[in-house]
């Protein structure tokens, strides 16, 4: 099977950056319970202020379906309530080359 892999922009709400980068913090390290998620990156845009985009790569079509369900990734990603500006933007990628991940 491939690897998936995305990048997600995340944009704060006004006035809320710091919790943000609070939550992006928690949601990374609860990603260590996730076997199948190989990178999982928070980012902030260095020209756009509150603007932060996830690096995401995955293992399998299987490792994402189940990405966000567990109990602590569950608890981590739903403190992102109330601190986004909107939805994020997903754009769904297939791995074609990189350096450090076996594809």
């Amino acid at each position: 099977m491939s690897k998936i892999s995305l990048i997600a922009k995340l944009t704060a709400a006004e006035g809320k950056t710091s919790e943000l980068e609070e939550v992006l913090r928690g949601v990374c390290a609860a990603a260590v319970e996730e076997d199948g998620l190989e990178l999982y990156a928070a980012n902030a845009a260095n020209d756009e202020s509150g603007a932060y985009y996830f690096f995401e790569v995955y293992r399998d079509a299987d490792a994402f379906a189940v990405h966000g369900k567990g109990e602590r990734m569950s608890a981590a990603m739903g403190a992102f309530k109330g601190l986004l500006a909107g939805r994020p933007e997903v754009t769904m990628l297939t791995p074609v080359a990189a350096k450090g991940l076996d594809l």
